[in-house]
């Protein structure tokens, strides 16, 4: 008599489908806004600062509660965590789309930060409960993978198309629909699973880190604007010192730390968080001003723009697949090294891009700095999962993730900074960009030097990794 199939295959077909759309929608989000900053800009009436702030309020709340996020899944309910998640994401973008002004915008913007942060890593935990066999696994992440670089690469092209036909409140009403059935599906198609052994929620270290990268956020993007010197920013990086220096003694004595301080006691874990703090500085924040330079320097049409970004996405997406692969083949600090060095050339070649240079001059700048990038952040994840145990490299991932994250918000914090300064010593918008673009290009040129000589094999001994860990961090907002 034959068995009856088992019914677990289409739910988990479902289940997949279902996480996939999530951190598609996620991904999409990232660089969806890109494309609308100029649009925003001339609608809303805000200066520089105003767009670092929609860029950064999301961030931000991504970087300091991405940890918790997981945490918060395994305890609670990585269903639950997931669904509301998407409820927050979805009536964030409602908020964002309705904004009569920039703060209610960034209000927004903070609310997608938090749905974002406990959407992604629930979708990746319920993946993995869902296929505990390592092959299927690997299979099945592959997929959410994939998904994410399709958002990764759709975003410059879908916000150009969506801002010129309707403006930039569309790029926030498009997650809506793909919430709502989020929302429907989920209900029906997941299964409620939990970590009986996670740990305790570490409440006074992410409240800690928020207020404390908040700050230092807040003094470098306002500095421009209200000086350097006056008391409120001096006032803010005060604060910023005090309450990150509370967070590192606090993290030192809790019994769970979102940020285990000891992983840093190793060499190899250290200098990768180093390296990826500047690789999330240069990447955020020079592609925080690629359309805008394509706008308001060279002329371009919004949708325009939007087409002519996409190089670097695309070179992203088609390049860090494989770059997992060079890193086992040619060694870490190689390959880190050899991308980093690709990234800050690309760097210093856009900063002497100018409104007459064609084209066919500035794609392959895009392109290069996309594939040095892409060639550098999944290697400095495996840097950092080698150097820990079998049993944290889950952790060691995010917290991998989690310095890309700040390093975004201070790369479009830092650069936006360096802009408003050369602006406001009479310097054109032109010139401001080119210098955003070398410093980033020289920061990332010394932080190669600095993998070249530092980033060694660590005394832990090599081991194989669960793909896992390393493909979420692989595929979180740049």
């Amino acid at each position: 008599m034959k068995s009856a199939p088992p019914v677990a295959v289409p739910n988990r077909a479902a289940l997949l489908t279902v996480t996939c759309l999530g951190q598609f929608m996620v991904l999409l989000d990232n660089t969806i806004v890109g494309a609308a900053l100029p649009d925003m800009q001339q609608r809303l009436h805000i200066e520089l600062t105003g767009l670092q702030w929609i860029v950064d309020a999301y961030v931000l709340l991504v970087a300091m509660l991405l940890l918790s996020g997981g945490v918060f899944a395994d305890r609670f309910g990585r269903k639950r965590m997931y669904l509301a998640g998407v409820v927050v994401f979805t009536a964030a973008s409602v908020v964002c789309s309705a904004a009569p002004s920039l703060g209610w915008l960034v209000v927004g913007r903070v609310l997608q930060g938090i749905g974002a942060a406990a959407l992604s890593p629930a979708s990746l935990t319920l993946l993995a409960a869902a296929y505990p066999v390592p092959q299927e696994r690997v299979r099945a992440i592959g997929l959410w993978a994939g998904f994410s670089g399709i958002g990764l690469a759709a975003g410059p092209l879908a916000g150009g198309v969506l801002v010129e036909a309707f403006g930039w409140p569309a790029i926030f009403l498009v997650n809506v629909p793909v919430g709502a059935v989020l929302l429907v599906a989920g209900l029906r198609v997941l299964d409620e699973s939990r970590n009986p052994n996670a740990p305790s929620i570490d409440v006074p270290g992410t409240v800690l880190s928020v207020l404390g990268v908040g700050a230092l956020t807040y003094g470098l993007i306002e500095g421009g604007a209200r000086g350097w010197t006056s008391p409120v920013i001096l006032s803010s990086f005060a604060a910023a010192a005090v309450l990150l220096a509370v967070f590192v003694v606090v993290e030192g004595r809790v019994s769970a730390p979102m940020l285990p301080l000891r992983l840093f006691r190793q060499r190899l874990f250290t200098v990768s968080n180093t390296a990826m703090i500047v690789v999330g500085f240069a990447l955020m924040g020079s592609s925080f001003f690629f359309s805008q330079f394509f706008v308001y320097v060279q002329g371009s049409s919004i949708l325009r723009a939007g087409v002519q970004t996409l190089p670097a996405t695309l070179a992203m997406v088609v390049i860090s697949p494989f770059a997992g692969r060079f890193a086992a083949r040619y060694g870490f600090r190689i390959m880190v090294t050899f991308g980093l060095i690709l990234a800050g050339l690309g760097l210093l070649a856009l900063g002497f891009v100018h409104a007459d240079t064609g084209y066919t001059n500035v794609w392959w700048r895009l392109a290069v700095v996309g594939i040095g990038f892409a060639l550098t952040m999944s290697p400095l994840t495996g840097a950092a999962i080698q150097s820990v145990s079998p049993q944290e490299g889950g952790l060691a991932s995010g917290v991998s993730s989690t310095t890309r994250q700040i390093g975004a918000v201070l790369g479009v914090a830092v650069l936006g900074a360096v802009v408003r300064t050369r602006e406001s010593g009479g310097a054109s918008l032109e010139d401001g960009l080119n210098s955003a673009f070398v410093v980033a290009g020289v920061v990332t040129l010394a932080t190669a030097v600095f993998t070249g000589l530092w980033l060694t094999r660590s005394t832990q001994r090599s081991r194989p990794t669960s793909p896992t860990p390393r493909v979420a961090e692989d595929t979180m907002s740049h």
